[in-house]
């Protein structure tokens, strides 16, 4: 009760502040500006202002990634309304995240336009431990139904980051830091432009003592840490007047310790994990008939390559060896027409996914345990072709309306759909929105063909949604309070039958309530805050868990972030976290038991200071209230801890 009383007195004296300060801070025609040029590009694969899309739909930029001073990317999504994140343990250890209350792998991820969802893991989920802030500009979350766009495991939700672009003079520079848990990150990277030449590039260091991956509390003492290699490049060319090229190039090496199941005797300090991970495209942007018809045609290329290994110890008698290798081949084409009041998109793509696996499972000790698995390179290919068309009218009403049909070479054709309306009243700033689409994922090469537990009778996994809002813009724009209403609906997913092969079986639901609010009382004071409900159920008939919550779900999440530079020299950036109870199960047990994980307040703190022009100074703190809890049942978080860093820029 202390605390929530203390942190309604911190948000009203803060949402006082950023009201006086705005009583004093210009005309409303600075912040308007401010608020509607926000541009986003994910809700419809083209540039549009915000204020036109009726997707929901949310924006990281360049200033709060720097801003935030964050590591990873899954320490900026936290923050965000209807995403919630777990990890397993230490840095480096199996990173999820939830996108309205969906399973991990519903959500599409997406980096310059590479899809990263493994094709060499069962679920084609992506995991987020290794992915570091390293040469990013902006993040996207597009909520709701993507498929229409995005095809396959776009069934809850887009998260599209993309590489900075450089611009103006080249520039060299240098960042490290260092702080708890034996942690240090060392940054090398260039960017600018010179003549029709734009390139950005980073060369990255991350190694982290880390801490116990299965939980402290049960017992567990080992040390897990990681080391991470990182190198992020961006090149641009302007080769005419109406013809671009761009080359991107991402490339991901890391090494970490885990532990066994979290919880007791989890500690193995045998137990390793290496990834090897490179994502590639080349794409080229060709405008005609003075801009009424743009082109982007592109190949993209995900190579991911997992090893897992670990020893007989002590506490488990059992030693073994696993490795998975998958790649995916894409190409598109997207072609935009300019028309009066209408943009109208017209696309095409097809990609090929190979993914192949062995895991060896065994025990010196006890006999007739060996287990080998071995599945054998395996390959489909999706082609799809999509209609898209944007239409305004009195600059008042928009909507987006889009159809698109896949042909997948084992399952055949899927058709999905999309309508997205808004409607301002620039009178009163207020916003109307809602949206209705489909969602499919086709079943991973895993379910389809694996001799154990393949299917290739597979269905797709398929998605229904929808959501309504209203946005509310007030003080000249300088402050906007919007609310959503989401409803979701999952049908024939991935599960087992009786004999352990993966058949079209389980159903969920997942529904709530995104309240938000962004408020810039001058170019010095930001405010944004949030909450989410969500109700999220098992609708598989028969299952065990029929009608109780989706696991590892929080129907509770709320977030508040602050920014605000004292001076042109001194910035400081502060995060409120709250997460509700989750329910989780206890996987030591037999049948796994139901348990719930308490709720959590999380409060981070970063600062940095501009010395000179090319020094600058900066530090954060995380956990400050070193809250003891958890994100997966028995595994470890990190405690209050603190680092601190400098970066050096030479022109």
């Amino acid at each position: 009760m202390a605390k929530k009383i203390f942190f309604s007195v911190i948000f009203s004296f803060l949402l006082f502040s950023f009201f006086a300060e705005a009583q004093n801070s210009g005309k409303a025609d600075s912040l308007k500006s401010y608020q509607l040029s926000e541009i986003v590009i994910t809700a419809t694969k083209t540039a549009v202002p915000a204020y036109e899309v009726a997707s929901s739909i949310s924006l990281i930029d360049s200033t709060e990634i720097a801003n935030s001073h964050a590591v990873n990317i899954y320490d900026l999504l936290q923050t965000q309304y209807g995403v919630s994140i777990s990890q397993q343990g230490a840095p480096g250890s199996f990173t999820q995240v939830y996108l309205r209350g969906a399973d991990p792998s519903q959500t599409q991820v997406l980096i310059d336009g590479v899809d990263m969802n493994m094709t060499n893991d069962p679920t084609n989920t992506y995991d987020f431990a290794d992915l570091s802030t390293d040469n990013i500009s902006r993040i996207e979350i597009l909520r709701g139904p993507q498929s229409t766009l995005y095809g396959s495991n776009a069934l809850a939700g887009v998260i599209n980051i993309i590489t900075k672009k450089g611009t103006g003079k080249p520039q060299l520079f240098l960042s490290t830091e260092g702080g708890s848990y034996n942690t240090y990150k060392g940054i090398l990277g260039s960017e600018g432009s010179y003549k029709s030449l734009n390139y950005s590039i980073t060369l990255s260091k991350y190694k982290s003592g880390g801490f116990s991956s299965a939980g402290k509390k049960y017992g567990n003492t080992e040390r897990d840490g990681t080391d991470n290699y990182t190198a992020s490049s961006r090149l641009g060319y302007r080769a005419a007047k109406n013809f671009n090229i761009n080359f991107y190039a991402r490339f991901t090496k890391a090494n970490t310790d885990l532990d066994q199941f979290g919880g007791k005797f989890g500690d193995d300090p045998t137990y390793k994990y290496h990834l090897e991970e490179g994502a590639y495209r080349t794409e080229g942007i060709l405008s005609l008939l003075s801009g009424k018809w743009d082109q982007k045609f592109g190949i993209s290329f995900l190579r991911n390559l997992r090893k897992y290994n670990f020893d007989e110890t002590p506490n488990n008698p059992y030693f073994s060896n696993s490795n998975y290798a998958g790649n995916r081949t894409k190409l598109d084409w997207q072609n935009n027409f300019h028309l009066e009041n209408n943009l109208v998109t017209i696309g095409a793509e097809t990609e090929n996914e190979t993914a192949s696996s062995v895991y060896y499972y065994d025990s010196h000790t006890i006999k007739g345990s060996a287990f080998l698995s071995a599945f054998p390179e395996k390959s489909a290919r999706t082609t799809a072709v999509y209609l898209e068309d944007q239409l305004k009218l009195n600059g008042s009403f928009f909507t987006a309306i889009g159809i698109r049909y896949d042909k997948h070479d084992r399952f055949g054709s899927v058709v999905t759909y999309k309508i997205a309306p808004a409607y301002i009243f620039w009178s009163t700033g207020t916003k109307i929105k809602a949206t209705f689409g489909t969602g499919f994922q086709a079943p991973s090469l895993f379910y389809l063909y694996d001799p154990a537990y393949g299917n290739p009778n597979l269905n797709p996994e398929r998605s229904k949604g929808w959501d309504a809002g209203v946005e509310q813009y007030l003080i000249g724009y300088r402050l906007r309070i919007g609310v959503n209403y989401f409803n979701n609906s999952f049908t024939d997913l991935f599960g087992f039958d009786s004999n352990f092969k993966t058949v079209n079986i389980k159903k969920s639901e997942t529904r709530g309530v995104e309240f938000y609010l962004s408020a810039k009382a001058n170019n010095n004071l930001s405010l944004r805050a949030n909450y989410t409900f969500t109700d999220s159920k098992d609708l598989s008939a028969g299952s065990a868990d029929e009608n109780l919550p989706l696991l590892r779900r929080p129907k509770h999440k709320a977030s508040l972030n602050i920014d605000y530079n004292i001076s042109e020299a001194l910035n400081i950036n502060s995060d409120i976290i709250f997460v509700g109870q989750r329910d989780d199960k206890d996987f030591s047990t037999y049948p796994a038991k139901r348990v719930k994980l308490n709720s959590y307040t999380l409060i981070n703190f970063s600062a940095s200071y501009r010395v000179t022009g090319f020094l600058q100074l900066y530090g954060r703190a995380v956990n400050i209230l070193n809250s003891d809890y958890e994100e997966v049942l028995g595994y470890g978080t990190a405690g209050r801890s603190g680092y601190l860093g400098l970066r050096l820029t030479f022109q």
